[in-house]
């Protein structure tokens, strides 16, 4: 078992360096989202707690986010916690909320990213706002991958968020409400995003087999390839990364044409 084990190990590897050989960096797309999906259940499957499942994917942030650099993506955003997820129970949610905090702050200490938090941060436990405040300012020189941590995030709470920012916006430069409504745009509002003054994703991941994008990035994944893997986060290796990477360059991007 244990020499089974191996060898296959050492066979996804070669195939790895394959297709990692074979992939063009110019091909490469710039802004990756991730639905990180299937802590629970790789859990489950594993005999583990769900804590230990939630601990493990955490765990594979770092690897993931090194794979992105090595192939030039500029832009990643992760989703580490939706609005849906506080409907959890406390039993759950106090422990996974102390883990992405630990995450945050590993990854601000790294480094090598700069991060910046999308989503709802008044929905978040003062200790978390803090944290993810500190890492902002803590990164904010650091010339790497830009990183955003979705943290009580979701897409439609996103919009309500950027449209309710801009017209607050205009109240405060004492612009009417009927002259706002004629010069409101898809431009305007997407200045009032989370992710305002970034690209738009070109390719979205999702792990364990879930084919639905759940709200993430609503707005921003308008014209973004979408990538179904079906390992749970946990177990997902550099080689469905570059399948993903691999199947991304092959598609032809019409934007709507």
């Amino acid at each position: 078992m244990i020499l089974r084990d191996k060898l296959r190990s050492l066979l996804v590897r070669l195939y790895a360096r394959r297709v990692e050989g074979h992939l063009d960096h110019a091909q490469v797309p710039k802004h990756i989202g991730v639905i990180m999906d299937g802590n629970r259940r790789w859990a489950k499957a594993a005999g583990s707690t769900t804590a230990q499942g939630h601990r493990a994917g955490a765990d594979k942030i770092e690897e993931f986010l090194g794979w992105c650099s090595e192939t030039d993506v500029e832009v990643v955003t992760l989703w580490l916690l939706s609005t849906d997820n506080f409907d959890r129970p406390q039993e759950e949610l106090v422990p996974l909320l102390g883990i992405i905090e630990d995450v945050v702050r590993d990854l601000a200490a790294d480094g090598r990213w700069r991060l910046h938090h999308v989503g709802a941060m008044d929905l978040l436990p003062a200790g978390m706002q803090s944290t993810l405040k500190e890492a902002e300012e803590a990164t904010a020189h650091v010339d790497g991958i830009l990183v955003n941590v979705a943290i009580g995030y979701g897409g439609r709470q996103e919009i309500a968020d950027a449209v309710r920012s801009m017209l607050l916006d205009a109240h405060e430069r004492g612009v009417s409400l009927e002259e706002l409504a004629e010069a409101v745009d898809i431009d305007m509002i997407g200045r009032h995003l989370y992710t305002k003054a970034q690209p738009d994703p070109d390719l979205v991941i999702r792990t364990s087999g879930e084919q639905r994008l759940s709200g993430f990035m609503l707005w921003q994944t308008a014209h973004s390839e979408y990538y179904f893997c079906e390992a749970y986060w946990p177990a997902f290796r550099k080689v469905d990364f570059l399948r993903a990477l691999r199947d991304y360059a092959a598609r032809h991007r019409r934007f709507g044409s």
